[in-house]
């Protein structure tokens, strides 16, 4: 951030990835880069997405190496000090004198603690001295400064002993060599679950295949890589193959698994107009795909960037875990003097050999220094959130970012649209019913003409059905749409109106499908019936499973409809909700939403932690979306619905929603879990150290057991029953 240009910069250090926004005509790639290497972290520009370098497996390999190089200190730093510290304890329990001087045990402990401080400990030196460098300090000063307080102090007593006949005091050499190698191996640990933990964006990569076969004029193919691809090329995918890239369908019939994407189990049947993900399984048929997005463009590229995001967002309570780490350090430094100075003062004044006070001051000291490391502070959020964000992407679950995991956390209504949420959002026409001596493919035909560039549901199933029955369309003009009403079109100079009864002025008596009315604007300006087209649309096979799911988690469900109220209860009794708010207009949704908020207000005092979520695909939705404390858009729907939820289903499975609660819950348990364990490890471990009660060597595996121990905690979520069962807990009560 100190470089000139730079203007933001999100970091997810378990990726080993930086996201730099500056100022192309003041900053370079290779500058900002320079001074993150200069800061002590090995950085380059990423190479662009269609230069063909495997990025992914790149940061892979840098992550492994620096495994292998703390795997590499811990061995050596456990040979140079396990054996004696085995030989120390036998000679201590079966020999009879327990004091043995100055002896080949203690030249061999000066031996291997030398050649320990300047092989293991050279990784945490330059560390703390990079960030000396730039005038701060890190985790790695305070383990710097601790192996050294050990050595010094132990090698001047030693020397002291021989030189001007001083008294013997216990000495730290082992303790000093055996601090760096358990904190090494705790590196080694911590960098590979770190790797564990991050696996989730690696295997949603690894689907991609990195080469397609490109049709090449009407019958040959030429392997080509995938980012070489270009929008409207075509490829063909065949049986057994995962499809390379975004596309439609052109020629074939298939169906395609699509379970790393989106979760499902079943694979999906896929025909000529319908879309296809690149890193899906293509079965049993041959298909020929038009590219419709490239680069980062494609959906399992859009995914992975949501992940990522997600990953590297802080909730509150770490930004404020962060300002604490940022001074823990220096006023750890400030309590290990305070702990010297104590003890020199405590020795004086109760007479003790200089010798022993020196010897409980280093002691004290040096287990301050090591046990005060704040790094499982640090961890504790990023570690449990890499964990469910991933655990979440393999089920089609894209959360945006932690603060949609603490208000999913938090929900106790969920407000569901009907359309494509709880219904296939796909509906086909029952019957038509003309009137004024129209057939009814010329009643069709002038409603499809007029409906033709509408996105409604009811108005594609229209003009499917026309073109389904080979019916010629006319040419439309003066086209305008009334949210939730209907359109206004002219159609071979007549203009007619197609939408709902209020919106001819009538009052539909259909109580169990949707219907469209179509008329005719008269010169007098009233509206002649034409005819109904009645539609149907059928319920998702998972919505009553997935509304039960929700109620089994306390959670109250509301349906949110612009359908009138028989359509809407209708179709809430089948899936079992009770709560039905019918004929509620596009714009009005997010008014509904902010009512539900509001009786939410005053009905409950004292009950912050009750939200408001909303589910829902269509661009009528994005409002209501954005005013709940919780948007949930249906994958399967707009882009702008999807842009405008919290959480993202790619799937388009209503089950999804109880999943996504039961990840929250879990993650934000875990992340609860880590933070306490991490602010009580350093609050009770310090005092201990400072009163000279534990051991430098205990410090050191303390240390390194507390960073072991909040990735492992994060890494048990994994386990956690979110998809099944779900949990009995203490949930928001019903309203």
């Amino acid at each position: 951030m100190k470089v000139s240009g730079v203007q933001a910069c999100d970091v997810n250090l378990a990726r080993g990835r930086a996201v730099v926004k500056f100022d192309p005509g003041v900053a370079s790639p290779d500058a900002i880069s320079a001074a993150i290497t200069d800061a002590g972290y090995e950085a380059a520009p990423e190479a662009p997405a269609d230069a063909g370098v495997d990025e992914e497996g790149l940061r892979l390999d840098r992550q492994r190496q620096h495994a292998r190089a703390w795997l590499r200190r811990a061995v050596l730093g456990v040979a140079l000090w396990f054996p004696f510290e085995i030989i120390h304890w036998i000679r201590y329990f079966f020999s009879h004198q327990h004091e043995h001087g100055v002896d080949w045990m203690t030249w061999m402990n000066v031996v291997t603690s030398t050649l320990a401080i300047l092989l293991v400990g050279q990784g945490f030196y330059r560390s703390a001295w990079s960030a000396l460098k730039h005038r701060t300090s890190n985790m790695d000063t305070l383990i710097s400064m601790g192996a050294s307080v050990a050595y010094v102090y132990s090698l001047t007593a030693l020397i002291g002993h021989l030189t001007l006949k001083w008294p013997l005091p216990d000495l730290y050499f082992m303790e000093s060599t055996g601090l760096l190698a358990l904190i090494s191996l705790g590196h080694y640990l911590e960098a590979r679950a770190r790797e564990s933990a991050g696996s989730a964006i690696r295997e949603l990569l690894h689907f991609a295949p990195s080469t397609a076969q490109k049709l090449v004029g009407l019958t040959e193919t030429q392997e080509v890589p995938v980012a070489q691809l270009l929008v409207d090329d075509r490829v063909i995918v065949r049986p057994g193959d995962r499809v390379p890239i975004d596309g439609v369908v052109i020629e074939g019939k298939s169906s395609v698994d699509e379970s790393m994407i989106t979760g499902e189990s079943l694979p999906v049947s896929r025909a000529v107009g319908d879309d296809v993900i690149g890193g899906t399984v293509n079965h049993e048929g041959m298909l020929r795909i038009r590219v419709t997005k490239v680069g980062k463009q494609t959906a399992l590229a859009q995914i992975v960037e949501l992940v990522e995001k997600a990953q590297a967002s802080k909730p509150e309570i770490q930004k404020l875990a962060d300002k604490i780490a940022a001074v823990f350090v220096p006023a750890i430094l400030g309590v290990a003097a305070i702990t010297g100075i104590g003890w020199f003062v405590w020795g004086t004044l109760h007479d003790w050999p200089h010798v022993q006070t020196w010897g409980m001051l280093a002691k004290a000291v040096c287990s301050v220094l090591i046990i005060a490391c704040p790094c499982a502070l640090g961890l504790a959020v990023p570690a449990a959130l890499m964990v469910g964000t991933g655990m979440g992407a393999k089920r089609g679950i894209l959360i945006r970012d932690i603060d949609a995991l603490q208000s999913a956390e938090q929900i106790s209504i969920i407000a569901l649209d009907k359309t494509g949420t709880i219904t296939q959002g796909k509906p086909k026409i029952e019957r038509i019913e003309t009137l004024d001596g129209y057939s009814e493919d010329e009643l069709l035909r002038l409603t499809a003409s007029a409906e033709q560039f509408s996105s409604h549901p009811l108005a594609m199933a229209v003009v499917n059905e026309a073109k389904a029955r080979q019916i010629s369309l006319a040419q439309a003009t003066h086209f305008t749409n009334e949210p939730g009403e209907g359109i206004r079109a002219t159609v071979e100079n007549q203009e007619l109106v197609v939408g709902s009864a209020r919106m001819l002025g009538e009052i539909s008596a259909d109580d169990n499908v949707s219907t469209i009315h179509i008329g005719r604007r008269q010169a007098d300006g009233s509206v002649q019936r034409l005819g109904v087209i009645h539609l149907a649309d059928v319920i998702k096979s998972d919505s009553v499973r997935a509304i039960q799911s929700l109620h089994d988690l306390n959670l109250k469900t509301v349906l949110l409809s612009g359908d009138n109220q028989h359509v809407a209860q209708q179709i809430a009794r089948e899936v079992g909700i009770d709560d039905v708010r019918a004929e509620v207009r596009p714009g009005e949704k997010a008014a509904a939403i902010a009512q539900l908020q509001n009786n939410r207000k005053s009905k409950i005092k004292n009950q912050k932690s009750l939200r408001v979520a909303m589910v829902g695909d269509g661009v009528n939705d994005a409002p209501a979306l954005a005013q709940a404390d919780l948007g949930i858009a249906i994958g399967s729907g707009s882009d702008i619905a999807k842009e405008t939820g919290d959480i993202v289903l790619v799937g388009g499975s209503l089950t999804g929603v109880a999943v996504a609660i039961r990840l929250s819950r879990a993650t934000m348990r875990t992340i609860r879990q880590n933070l306490l364990f991490a602010f009580l490890y350093n609050v009770l471990a310090i005092p201990l150290a400072a009163f000279g009660l534990l051991n430098p060597l205990i410090s050191a595996g303390a240390m390194a057991l507390s960073d072991v121990t909040v990735i492992g905690n994060a890494l048990l979520l994994r386990r956690s029953k979110i998809d099944a069962h779900p949990e009995v807990e203490n949930a928001p009560l019903n309203q």
